[in-house]
């Protein structure tokens, strides 16, 4: 890796806890466990390289038809990680942020949510932005209803809808889409995560289950990343020609 080019948000869609622990003969909860862990040290590593945003798709829309028992637990684990790990953003200068439709969590989980967001919103370090309960296609139609509404009322035109206006309707409008997306467990789909904003964003699957993904498969990805060519449509002559 060098040290030009780091992108400048990156996203994980952390998959393999409970593969990880059943492969070790765990209960899958423990690896959850162990994926917290894994969080706070990618977290850390992630400032301390510069990057801007980290977004981690922590639990789906489609994670509640899993075990109730699994459900409850991971819930619990987010509490009370959430409780212990807001120190640790403070002294690392971590801002917290949330997208999804958190208003249907629990009221404890929200309250803990909305705990984390206020102290750490005057961090101006990286953005560790966590995607609970949330599903890209609902973003999506929650996005096209807010836009339809405008259009009702006459606060918006139809010939206004651009893909700013649509941009600016979901969770991440305040957000730079990502240069990158790492998913690891070794499973090659997306999973209804961030589906409009990664329209350009690089892919970078490795087998690693997340409680044993390192800063060494960090770098890795990010290795990776930099020997992409992102041409956004354009050919590779036209690149040459405007960096000279």
């Amino acid at each position: 890796m060098n040290n030009f080019n780091i992108p400048k948000h990156i996203a994980i869609i952390m998959d393999g806890n409970g593969r990880w622990a059943s492969s070790k003969g765990r209960p899958r909860i423990s690896g959850h466990r162990e994926g917290v862990r894994t969080v706070r040290k990618i977290t850390e590593f992630c400032g301390e390289l510069g990057i801007k945003i980290l977004t981690l798709y922590t639990f789906s829309a489609e994670n509640w038809s899993r075990p109730t028992l699994e459900v409850n637990a991971l819930m619990k684990l987010l509490v009370t990680s959430l409780k212990r790990e807001v120190s640790n953003l403070m002294k690392n200068n971590v801002k917290f942020t949330v997208i999804g439709e958190i208003q249907k969590l629990d009221d404890n989980i929200q309250s803990a949510l909305q705990e984390a967001i206020q102290n750490t919103e005057d961090n101006t370090g990286l953005n560790l932005n966590l995607a609970l309960n949330y599903g890209s296609r609902q973003e999506i139609i929650n996005a096209t209803k807010h836009i339809a509404k405008k259009v009702q009322i006459g606060e918006l035109n139809l010939n206004g809808i651009n893909e700013e206006t649509f941009t600016n309707e979901l969770y991440t409008n305040k957000m730079l889409d990502p240069d990158l997306l790492i998913r690891t467990g070794g499973e090659s789909r997306i999973s209804n995560f961030l589906l409009w904003q990664i329209a350009y964003t690089e892919i970078h699957i490795t087998d690693v289950y997340w409680p044993a993904f390192s800063k060494n498969e960090l770098l890795e990805a990010i290795s990776d990343f930099q020997t992409r060519e992102r041409r956004y449509g354009k050919t590779s002559e036209q690149l040459c020609s405007n960096n000279n």
